[in-house]
């Protein structure tokens, strides 16, 4: 289905959505004494959580009709390396704005790498231009191609300058790689909600905030994503495409965002954070996994 048939199906639902509380800076108790929840997809998000020993965040949107869920979703999660997505897009934006050019290259020193860099590694004195850096940042979570590109831009506080832009009043980036991924309970540095991170996503990736060229772009480095093969994209339906961003941190905080294309179907949008748990990584990339079967049975109904 072309975007704009069904772009004007999310309206009133998806807005309400995005008002009713997904700018409130909250952090909840544990699943044992959360709220009783009516929604029933809410309800086995609860199951899921419970499962995983943590504090469970989720945010879903079906873009064809407007139908969206939510768990936990105006609470303070940390976002970890998912920020890279918005950082991509802010460079995308600079882009569309002639502030800047994916062929200008950025040369860094030994010096500047950070643990978990595959890929700047190899390319120390020579560089690496804007738009591999977006690559690396969104295929591999690239932390030296993470923090060039904050750098490029003006750092931590222009990417939540850029998101309160987008009217996201939660999402917040204070530090740069590794420190961002600390991850205290309670901490309110680096973090989102998953409700406001959907809407900022929405926007990045359907709306209007980026050109057609920079949305296509956007999207074809988050399906070249290799990150991400046992989170959301694991038990999904054959023929399904995912386009994600992942992050993990300490306190088990395990999380997965993106745009899932059902065959020959408008996509989803989901935004999964899972913290505060001491369960071994394959329980916490089950969780995940769940929660992106979970998503597509919205889509079949």
């Amino acid at each position: 289905m072309k975007r704009r048939q069904f772009a004007g199906n999310l309206g009133a639902a998806f807005g309400a959505l995005v008002l009713s509380g997904y700018t409130q800076k909250s952090w909840a108790s544990t699943a044992s004494t959360a709220k009783p929840v009516a929604d029933p997809i809410a309800r086995q998000l609860r199951q899921i959580e419970i499962r995983s020993g943590g504090r469970l965040g989720v945010a879903i949107l079906d873009t064809l009709t407007g139908q969206s869920h939510a768990y936990r979703g105006d609470e303070r999660f940390p976002m970890c390396s998912t920020f890279k997505l918005l950082a991509a897009g802010l460079t995308l934006k600079r882009v569309d704005q002639g502030q800047e050019q994916l062929a200008r290259r950025i040369r860094y020193e030994a010096a500047e790498l950070v643990p978990y860099s595959p890929v700047t590694e190899k390319h120390v004195g020579g560089g690496m231009s804007i738009a591999e850096l977006c690559e690396a940042t969104l295929t591999l979570s690239d932390n030296t191609a993470a923090n060039l590109l904050l750098h490029s831009f003006g750092g931590p506080a222009r990417l939540t300058a850029y998101v309160r832009s987008l009217g996201d009043k939660a999402t917040r980036l204070d530090r740069i790689e590794p420190d961002l991924n600390q991850a205290t309970p309670g901490d309110p540095r680096d973090t989102t909600s998953p409700g406001a991170m959907l809407s900022t996503m929405h926007q990045l990736l359907i709306g209007n905030a980026l050109s057609a060229d920079s949305r296509k772009q956007l999207t074809t480095w988050l399906l070249a994503n290799k990150t991400g093969d046992k989170r959301l994209r694991a038990l999904l339906p054959a023929g399904w495409r995912v386009g994600d961003k992942t992050g993990s941190g300490a306190y088990g905080s395990t999380n997965d965002i993106g745009i899932l294309f059902p065959p020959d179907r408008a996509p989803l949008l989901v935004a999964s954070y899972l913290t505060a748990t001491k369960a071994s990584e394959a329980t916490r990339n089950a969780a995940l996994a769940e929660v992106g079967r979970l998503a597509a049975s919205v889509a079949a109904k």
